[in-house]
Order: structure tokens, then sequence, then C-alpha cells
């Protein structure tokens, strides 16, 4: 409801209500609720069922196996899978070595990983060709700085570089003009 107030010049002025305390503003907020409500929670128990009916249909081993490979998958620390999920990107999308990508998940200046959780993410990349990523460094090497085969092969290897194995420079090196 609208309330009159008379100003010190005598002026009539009606104040409204915020729009927070309107009724209208309310009625919408509990529409939105709900509807929100019904799309999160509101068809679990039906898929809760066909889940079971599923289930049961299954032979007992096959069962077993998912419970086994799901209680498996839920055993695994928040920080491992993380760290494998880091891993995986630094590996496919910079092309760098299983020892590049230890070091940065790892590092102080890098993801602060722990050493087991690094370690974890290196045995589990298993999609990963090694051979591919030296290649592509070995490619980046050649056509944006102009090394030689040699230098691209040190850079490789190093230490202070992508620090590929012997055997993953030398695949590089090998189909480097392919």
């Amino acid at each position: 409801m609208a309330r009159k107030i008379k100003d010190v010049d005598g002026k009539t002025y009606v104040q409204k209500k915020p729009f927070y305390k309107r009724f209208w503003f309310w009625a919408l907020v509990l529409i939105v609720i709900f509807g929100v409500g019904s799309q999160l929670g509101g068809d679990s128990s039906s898929e809760n069922a066909a889940s079971s009916d599923s289930s049961t249909t299954k032979t007992e081993s096959a069962s077993s196996s998912v419970t086994k490979e799901s209680s498996s998958k839920s055993n695994v620390p928040t920080e491992y899978t993380s760290a494998l999920n880091k891993a995986k990107t630094y590996a496919k999308t910079m092309n760098m070595s299983k020892q590049g990508v230890y070091e940065q998940l790892t590092a102080d200046a890098g993801e602060q990983f722990s050493a087991e959780a690094g370690q974890y993410a290196i045995d589990h990349l298993t999609d990963i060709d090694w051979n591919a990523n030296a290649l592509a460094k070995a490619k980046g090497y050649q056509d944006d700085m102009d090394m030689s085969p040699d230098a691209i092969s040190d850079q490789l290897t190093s230490e202070a570089g992508e620090q590929f194995t012997a055997e993953e420079a030398a695949y590089a090196i090998q189909h480097l003009n392919d």
C-alpha cells in the first residue's frame, strides 16, 4: 500500500513499498524455488527405481565387477584425481614430457600437488603418446626458432629444457621432416 507523506513545503507525496516487501515479489520467489526444486530432485525416485530394476536383471558377476570398479574410484582421493586431470591437460595441450608434467604438478611454483598425487597422475596417464609430444615440441623448435636437429635433441633431453627421454628425442628427430 502507498503511504502519503507531506513535505515541508506542504506538497503531498506518495511513498510506495519497496519491491521486496510486495506480495507479487514473494509469490514469484516461491514459484522459482519450487520450480528449481522440482527440476533438481523431482525425478530421483523414478531414476532410482529404474536403476534398481536394471541392476537386478544383470548377472551377479557383472554387478559385482561394477561395484568393485565404482568403489575403487571412490577410494581415490580428490587430490589424486585433480592431479590426473591437470596432468592430462599439460600432456595433451602443451605436449609436455612425462618428467615435465610430474615436475609441473609437484613444483612449489606449479600446481603444488603432493609427490604421491603427482606419481599417481603419471602412472595413470595411459592414453598419452610421449613420442608424439616430443615430435610436436621438436617441430615447434624447428619452425619457430630455426634450431638444428642436434640443438633440438639437446633441448628435448635437457633437465633445464623439456626433459624427454633419449628415446623420445631420437624418435622426434627421426620423424622431424615427415
